[in-house]
């Protein structure tokens, strides 16, 4: 894994040499179509009934694909699939101890609307907004559930086909496992502070 991360990171900083300082992987002036990857961390949480007392720093990676959907604006939709590590330490019910952590690992799936803003300098301003699905794949998730939909805003930076992004992400469905606490009704969601680094083409 670390190998990986290593090249990732050195594929993403080697990227401006071939691009010739170009305006990027985003064209904010005609259609264009782009891929990209993504690596990144989370800070998330849990809130409700069932709710974390700390949060947990997970990892983030994937891939992107984008498409400028208007001709007389320049507005983007972008999907990709990511690997991400999500969860909060020391769950707690009525301020009760439930369990040490509730890691949940996913597979997400986004779909976000960008519009690009361009400024000096070749930089382009991405503001987005857009909801993601997720599938859980590993993890210790005692008296959580694993599927989520969550809202998903921030906004994206790009230059020279470097692209870095911050965004807040909230969690939409249930993620309670109410009949792991003798079929109480509960409610419980996920939250997340996104930091992510990578490289548009």
């Amino acid at each position: 894994m670390k190998k990986l991360l290593v090249a990732l990171v050195a594929c993403m900083f080697a990227a401006p040499s071939f691009a010739q300082f170009s305006s990027g992987g985003f064209s904010l002036d005609e259609e264009h179509m782009y891929w990209g990857v993504r690596l990144g961390l989370n800070f998330s949480g849990v809130g409700g009934d069932i709710e974390s007392d700390k949060s947990r720093t997970g990892m983030t990676l994937g891939g992107v694909v984008g498409l400028r959907v208007s001709d007389s604006a320049p507005v983007f939709l972008e999907s990709g699939l990511y690997y991400t590590e999500r969860g909060g330490k020391n769950l707690k019910y009525n301020n009760a101890p439930l369990a040490a952590k509730g890691h949940l690992n996913y597979l997400e799936v986004p779909a976000l609307i960008k519009y690009g803003i361009s400024t000096e300098n070749n930089i382009a301003i991405l503001p987005f907004i857009g909801v993601t699905f997720a599938m859980g794949i590993s993890g210790s998730y005692a008296y959580l559930k694993h599927p989520e939909m969550g809202i998903k805003l921030g906004t994206g930076l790009e230059w020279n086909n470097l692209y870095a992004e911050a965004a807040y992400q909230f969690g939409v469905t249930n993620i309670a496992d109410s009949d792991k606490l003798a079929g109480a009704d509960l409610s419980s969601h996920g939250h997340a502070l996104c930091i992510n680094i990578g490289v548009n083409f």
